[in-house]
């Protein structure tokens, strides 16, 4: 509970410092916490606006469009010279997603590619597709599964920001102790990061920020 306790007033301390967000991106973010929709934290879209501007990606690849919120967030802070392609398979985000793609200033811009990550994933290998930057913020129990084609798509230099990595603390847990449901993310995710670390063609580091943020650049 102290700990608890403690991590709160720290988040609450970094947000006194937080840059102000465009105004449709507060609409945004506003909105999808009154319906409990997950979206970035606002300490963790600090550290990827960091990540972008020091980047500079012009090709983003984002896994879990949600309403939309992280992919216009990367685009306001990057500007009208980068391409996002973002995927969602949940019917009702992806409603959502256009209408909030269609009231910013950088439609024109976004690809929303509508169905499964896996597949998706597939079909841009198979079209030789790259992306300089992708955002992983999607099901925690398919990123093992999918790492190898995420690597694939990413050239050299190229950066992997992976979001809500420590699941509000799951995998610090002994599985014995978690609810049988729980358990598949557990493993999955433990055996992400395992890769993450094991991978030779990456150098990652995890960041305690958020609910947790691995950040990878294929070497």
């Amino acid at each position: 509970m102290q700990e608890m306790k403690a991590n709160n007033r720290i988040s609450d301390f970094i947000g006194a410092f937080l840059r102000e967000n465009e105004p449709l991106l507060e609409e945004i973010r506003e909105e999808a916490q009154k319906d409990a929709v997950p979206i970035i934290r606002d300490e963790t879209a600090a550290l990827l606006r960091v990540c972008l501007e020091m980047h500079k990606p012009k090709r983003i690849l984002e896994l879990g469009t949600a309403v939309g919120y992280s992919g216009l967030f990367m685009l306001y802070s990057l500007g009208e010279n980068t391409e996002l392609s973002t995927v969602e398979n949940f019917p009702q985000r992806i409603l959502k997603a256009r209408e909030n793609f269609a009231r910013s200033p950088y439609s024109e811009n976004i690809t929303l590619l509508e169905g499964d990550g896996g597949e998706i994933l597939e079909r841009l290998v198979l079209e030789k597709k790259s992306f300089d930057f992708i955002f992983l913020d999607a099901a925690k129990a398919q990123y093992p599964l999918w790492l190898p084609l995420i690597l694939e798509l990413l050239p050299t230099g190229g950066v992997l920001f992976c979001d809500n990595i420590l699941q509000d603390g799951l995998l610090l847990e002994s599985r014995f102790f978690l609810e049988r449901r729980q358990r598949t993310i557990h493993k999955r995710m433990r055996e992400f990061l395992h890769l993450l670390r094991e991978n030779a063609e990456l150098e990652s580091s995890i960041v305690p920020i958020g609910d947790g943020v691995s950040i990878s650049v294929k070497k």
